[in-house]
Formats: C-alpha cells, structure tokens, sequence
C-alpha cells in the first residue's frame, strides 16, 4: 500500500465507503433538483410562455444592447487593470523606498476596501454622468491591485541567476525588468492573470448599482417589467442570463488556454546549429596514412599542424 504527501492511500473498506457516499450523494443532488423543477412547474415558471417572451424583438435588441454595453466596461476594465497592474508591480519593486511605499499603500488600501464601494464611490464623486467609465475605473484600479501583485510573484519567481547575467552584460533595471523579468513573469502567471480577468468579466454586473445598462441591470428591468399569465419570468430570464455568462466566461478561458498553448509551442531562444562531420575538420586527413610515411616513423594517423 502506497501513501501520498497528502494523504494515505485509502484501502478496500475505505474505498468501498467512499462509493457508497458517493453515490448517496449523487442521489441526494439528483432528487434536489427533481423537487426544485416540480416546484417551479408547479408554479408556472417553466411553461412556454415564460420562455417565449425572448422571442420578442424589443427584448432581443435590449439583450444585445445590454451585452455590448457589457463587453466594453469588460474591455476598458481590463486594458487599465493590466497596465495599472504592470505599473504598481514595477513600482512595488522599486530600489526607492518612498516608491515602494507608495505602491504598497495604494495596493493594500484598495485591495481592502470592498469593490463594490469603490465604484460607487468614483460614479458619485466624479464621474456622475459617466456611469460607464465610473465602473470601468472601478473595476481597473480593484483588479489592477491583484494583478500588481500576481506579477510580482511572477518576478520573483525567476531565478536570480538571470537577473545577475543580465546586469552583468551591462544591461540596466529598465532592460533588464522590460526584457528578461516581466516577460517570464506574464508568461508564468498567465492563468493567474486570465483568471482574474474572468472575475473581471463577471464584476461588471456590479454596474446595475450605479444604472449602467448592462447585463445584470437588463436582466432586471425585463424580469420586473414583463408579466407573463399574471407571474414575473424570474426564473427564465436568471437561467437565459446565467447561461450568457458562462458562456462568456467560458470564451474568455478558452482564449487564455490558446494563447498559454501558443506561446508554449513559439520557438524562443538561441538556434544551435549541427555540429559539424569531423573527417571535414582542419588539420585532420581523411586516411591514415603508413608509418613510414611520417617523419617519426611511429604508426597512427598522420596529422598536420596548421
């Protein structure tokens, strides 16, 4: 019987136990989801009608406006927390102490404080009018936070060998942070990094508190707004809503994953050529030629000095 780091291999009576909750479990998930959807048919949540309305053209075109308005909040969010992310990093590693402690204290402050109140706090103090750039703002100084710190990990991450080489050949911090450092850095965190970037994507929904139209606030108004037999869709629009999220999450990681696998097959480095045949060096001739063809008349291949 073998036993991991974590945790001893588990033996016939622990496996058969473990089957068994297994398979109790599932049946107990299984039976949750049965008496859920009889509740909600019951109820009249899941008759056609309430799945119809999104065959409607007013509520389509509010479900695309909605997701567009998404997509850019999601993209201006993730521009500023990359760079953002990049510059408190470098910052926090800075050799100048005041720097340093600046970043730090930024990075710790927001970090701290809930998302939520950050973007409600940029949309009433400074961009009232602005909800768009109010949550983009938001979701870019919050994310730009963790991201600063997961390249920072990144960074000292890599060997300090590199480092030292690198000064060595005369290269300064600039160089050496630009070109040898943050590269690895990204490329080691990159599923850290995607990750984050998801969450980004699904913080945006944060933005119906402060009335920008996007997903979550569109999925509210339709649901609020729109009786179906005397009853809200709640039900239906949660599900058509959720699913759009996962699939956007699920587009976002599989992008992630392409660009991981691409830059893993990329062709880096110094090419090494093929040594060369060795009958084609200098100084060595093809044939060995007799012993008394050689001033010392001693055997063996004769060799020329060039």
């Amino acid at each position: 019987m073998s036993a991991s780091v974590l945790y001893d291999t588990p033996g016939p009576k622990a496996r058969v136990r473990n089957r068994i909750y297994a398979v109790l479990g599932t049946v107990a998930i299984v039976a949750l989801v049965a008496v859920s959807i009889v509740r909600l048919s019951d109820k009249g949540h899941l008759a056609p009608a309430m799945w119809d309305i999104f065959n409607y053209a007013g509520i389509r075109q509010n479900i695309a406006d909605a997701l567009v308005a998404t997509l850019k909040a999601f993209g201006l969010a993730a521009v500023g927390s990359l760079v953002l992310g990049v510059l408190l990093a470098v910052a926090r590693l800075s050799d100048h102490a005041p720097i340093r402690v600046v970043a730090t204290g930024f990075i710790e402050l927001f970090r701290s404080i809930p998302l939520l109140i950050t973007i409600y706090a940029v949309w009433v103090g400074f961009l009232t009018d602005y909800s768009m750039w109010a949550l983009a703002i938001g979701l870019s100084i919050y994310n730009g936070c963790v991201q600063a710190e997961v390249l920072r990990a990144g960074v000292n991450s890599v060997p300090k060998g590199q480092r030292e080489a690198a000064y060595a050949l005369g290269m300064s911090k600039t160089q050496v942070m630009t070109t040898v450092l943050m590269p690895q850095a990204v490329r080691a965190m990159l599923p850290t990094i995607i990750s984050q970037l998801v969450v980004t994507l699904k913080d945006t929904s944060l933005g119906f508190v402060i009335l920008y139209p996007e997903l979550l606030y569109s999925a509210r108004l339709i649901a609020s707004n729109t009786q179906v037999n005397g009853q809200y869709p709640y039900v239906s629009t949660i599900v058509v809503f959720g699913v759009i999220y996962i699939v956007l999450c699920l587009a976002l990681s599989a992008l992630a994953t392409w660009i991981e696998k691409r830059g893993r097959r990329a062709k880096t480095g110094i090419a090494v050529h093929a040594a060369a045949d060795p009958a084609e060096a200098p100084g060595v001739l093809d044939d060995a030629a007799p012993a008394g063809d050689r001033a010392d008349g001693s055997d063996g291949p004769a060799i020329t000095k060039n």
